[in-house]
């Protein structure tokens, strides 16, 4: 099987060589019945499922008969607040609910790694090896961007502490930030161009091998470390 590869670039857009991929996380065979029902999942997460209408027994009023039952030629009535009367119940309305799927783990972790590998063989994967920018500038976001060809949706992957990156993409409305123990499959496959830094691809699977770091298992925020475990190289540059 061939190695699978990153072009890496400086902040400045300039190509210094390739990255080689963790095909374990990059080179799987993407399962996409797995991903959509995972997708499916993560957006029924998102609804707040508050929508609700009152039924005829919490609508102010109504407490009498409009009118007597016979006598009168009309139809019969109990309450004003019946369904069928304007201002009334609404028989068979919205009600609170919770939308929310179940997702095990092992499965998050397929789709997710499904996912990965999808960008990955389309050529859509690409490293930032540092920003070296002195303050933060939305300009030279989106000059990197155009520079490495990422002209689409993106998502930039960051380490915590590159502080300066993440306000210098946050305003650019194309692109959404993730950050290692934070992905999931939802936001990899809205973006058409996935960006990880150097720093945030160790540590997306666990570091280098010299780290202090442990494994990291799927967890409800996908990776999430677990201590005491054996590290493991998700990427390391290309000799």
């Amino acid at each position: 099987m061939p190695e699978l590869v990153a072009p890496r670039y400086d902040s400045a857009g300039v190509q210094q060589g390739e990255v080689l991929l963790d095909p374990a996380v990059f080179g799987i065979t993407p399962n996409r019945d797995v991903m959509h029902q995972v997708v499916v999942a993560h957006l029924a997460a998102r609804r707040s499922g508050t929508a609700r209408t009152k039924t005829r027994a919490e609508v102010r009023g109504g407490g009498r008969k409009p009118w007597r039952q016979k006598g009168l030629g009309r139809a019969r009535h109990g309450s004003i607040r019946s369904p069928i009367w304007v201002g009334g119940g609404k028989a068979h309305g919205p009600r609170d609910r919770n939308y929310v799927q179940r997702a095990p783990k092992k499965m998050r972790a397929l789709a997710l790694r499904s996912a990965l590998s999808a960008r990955a063989s389309e050529g859509a994967v690409k490293i930032i090896g540092g920003f070296d920018w002195e303050v933060p500038r939305t300009r030279l976001a989106a000059s990197l961007l155009s520079e490495i060809g990422a002209t689409g949706k993106a998502l930039v992957v960051v380490d915590r502490s590159e502080e300066i990156a993440v306000r210098s993409f946050r305003n650019l409305s194309h692109v959404i930030l993730g950050r290692p123990g934070m992905l999931n499959t939802y936001d990899v496959l809205w973006a058409g161009t996935v960006i990880f830094s150097g720093l945030a691809l160790g540590q997306t699977a666990g570091g280098t091998a010299g780290s202090q770091s442990g494994r990291f298992e799927i967890s409800d925020e996908d990776f999430v470390m677990e201590a005491g475990a054996a590290p493991a190289t998700l990427g390391r540059e290309a000799s």
